[in-house]
């Protein structure tokens, strides 16, 4: 089976150099008011309750707190064909640029727009979340902070309030971005913060700012801007959902319950959907036997299946003795047979070749670097090679030495993933001709973003997930300030080559820095992208009516419109 692929499909933009804007479902108010209940599975738990933190930043929390949250968390996201469109509930029309030097967005509040505890949307909640993701100590303890990437948050210089409900972004000298469209946004009420946490002193206090981060990343805010507001919680578990009576935007909450609690496993997952217990769900594993169930009852049980913008791989921390070494990490990723791995973890799905970092096929932006550097083909002789050239040697059990110390490192999994664990026997097995005796070492969901957070892996399959705006991801994945460079990368040139990425208003040029980023990456194997993720979303027809379920291009996957959803 060939799968969807919608759209863009990736970190992609589709060669287009300007994204066409919507607004999402028209601007009609809705009509009548909400009636029944839905219970929605989240594919794993969420470990933390800010998405800002490095800890927060997954798209289980992501998902479980979008029914509070402004759209796409921070006001604007992406619809199936790409385009972004921005929260009615908080802005009036899309954002200006107002001056290219310095850079200048302006962005304009909604009359009203008000948090769901009928305080309003205000200068200092954009600042807030300029101070949670700027990096700067000035702002905010680091340490506390845990910023997950400080792209676009290192770059502001104020945000001011020219006139009442106009905000205005200026950015540092010589920094611009092409993607200046979809940029910066607010997510977290500092209200909420001075009256709830007592943090009074955070806009001039830096350890005050850490300790406000830091509460909103323990403890779940009651108040949001979204159609719902959380009435009850517990981290990992579940949050239930009731109306929003103060939303501002067009489309209302549809439901007077809605519940988000995690089920881990796509057979638990189909299982619960046939009892009738969830209404649906996004499984964070692919199994099209296990879908395939679901055709028993077509009238009612659903399903899509896609490629989107979720994509695996293998990442190294090069602070481990042995795979500091270059030269192994690349006899490494030339031993690994990605075909095998996809064949093997999705019989019967045809799964595109990945070879760039940042772009798909579909992007006329996209380069294979993978290729040319053999990486991925399973090439034995050649791994033996790059390593007999660097000094390696086997001794008499076959194992790889240096300098007489055998080589042993580990491999991180999810446990509760059976392709992660499937993938880590094929890539054990894979490694073993070389030499190398790889200890496959699973951590739990609850484990997940403490295991990034520490490092404590040698090597790791984990998925990132994308949206086609793409110029904040080579700073997230590969900067020495960003917290989500789990593998400790410190790399001159890619460090020379950042800034570039954000330093023009041409798209193109952007996107070759960023290429010229993915190509200096594989060249130092520091990370290997397996491919863009299968993926579905499975659904009960007569529990909830889904708009458009299928979207690749927004991080809340299926809930990108969840205001739409319905009761039957």
């Amino acid at each position: 089976m060939a799968l969807t692929r919608r759209a863009l499909g990736g970190l992609t933009i589709g060669g287009s150099s300007a994204l066409m804007l919507a607004a999402c479902g028209g601007n009609e108010e809705d009509g009548g008011e909400p009636s029944g209940e839905l219970v929605w599975a989240i594919a794993y738990p969420w470990e933390a309750w800010n998405e800002n933190t490095s800890t927060g930043n997954n798209i289980a929390g992501h998902i479980a707190m979008a029914p509070q949250n402004p759209m796409g968390a921070i006001g604007y996201d992406f619809d199936p064909e790409g385009n972004v469109f921005y929260d009615d509930a908080i802005f009036e029309g899309e954002p200006q640029l107002i001056s290219e030097a310095p850079m200048q967005i302006q962005v304009t509040l909604k009359e009203g727009a008000q948090w769901s505890d009928g305080k309003p949307i205000r200068l200092e909640d954009f600042i807030f979340q300029w101070y949670s993701l700027s990096g700067n100590p000035e702002h905010a303890n680091q340490e506390k902070a845990l910023p997950a990437s400080t792209a676009w948050g290192a770059t502001v210089a104020s945000i001011e309030e020219t006139e009442p409900g106009v905000i205005v972004f200026t950015f540092t000298e010589g920094n611009v971005d092409p993607e200046w469209t979809f940029t910066g946004g607010v997510y977290l009420p500092s209200h909420y913060a001075e009256e709830e946490g007592g943090f009074a002193n955070w806009a001039t206090d830096p350890e005050v700012m850490g300790d406000a981060i830091t509460w909103f990343n323990e403890n779940l805010a009651t108040v949001g801007s979204g159609p719902y507001k959380p009435v009850d919680s517990k981290l990992g578990e579940y949050i239930v959902y009731e109306p929003n009576e103060n939303y501002q935007g067009s489309k209302k909450a549809k439901f007077t319950k809605l519940t988000m609690k995690p089920v881990t496993g796509i057979e638990a997952e189909v299982t619960e959907l046939r009892q009738g217990t969830i209404a649906g769900c996004w499984p964070n594993d692919f199994s099209l036997e296990i879908l395939q169930e679901l055709d028993e009852n077509p009238e009612e049980w659903k399903y899509e299946t896609y490629a989107g913008a979720t994509w695996s791989h293998f990442d190294i921390n090069v602070r481990n003795g042995f795979l500091k070494d270059v030269e192994l990490r690349k006899a490494v990723f030339t031993t690994v047979d990605i075909n095998e791995i996809k064949e093997r973890a999705f019989p019967g799905t045809e799964v595109p070749w990945l070879g760039n970092h940042f772009f798909t096929e579909e992007s006329s932006y996209y380069e294979d670097y993978l290729t040319p550097a053999n990486y991925g083909l399973g090439d034995i002789d050649a791994a033996k090679a790059i390593l007999t050239a660097a000094g390696y040697t086997w001794n008499a059990e076959g194992k790889l030495e240096k300098d007489g110390e055998q080589v042993v490192f580990n491999f991180r999994f999810a446990t509760s993933n059976e392709i992660r664990k499937l993938t880590g026997e094929i890539i054990q097995a894979q490694l073993e001709p070389l030499g190398i005796d790889l200890e496959l070492k699973g951590f739990g969901d609850e484990d997940f973003s403490a295991t990034l957070a520490s490092a404590d892996f040698d090597m790791i399959v984990f998925s990132w997930v994308g949206s086609p705006a793409f110029t904040g991801s080579p700073n997230q994945y590969f900067s020495t300030d960003s917290a989500s460079n789990y593998g400790g990368y410190d790399d001159p040139v890619i460090n020379e080559l950042l800034p570039k990425v954000r330093g023009t208003f041409d798209l193109a040029e952007a996107a070759e820095f960023a290429n010229q980023i993915s190509a200096q990456a594989v060249a130092q194997a520091y990370t290997l992208p397996l491919y863009s993720s299968p993926l579905s979303v499975i659904w009960n027809s007569k529990l909830v009516d889904l708009p458009e379920p299928v979207n690749p291009n927004s991080q809340a996957a299926m809930a990108w419109n969840l205001r739409e959803w319905s009761k039957p």
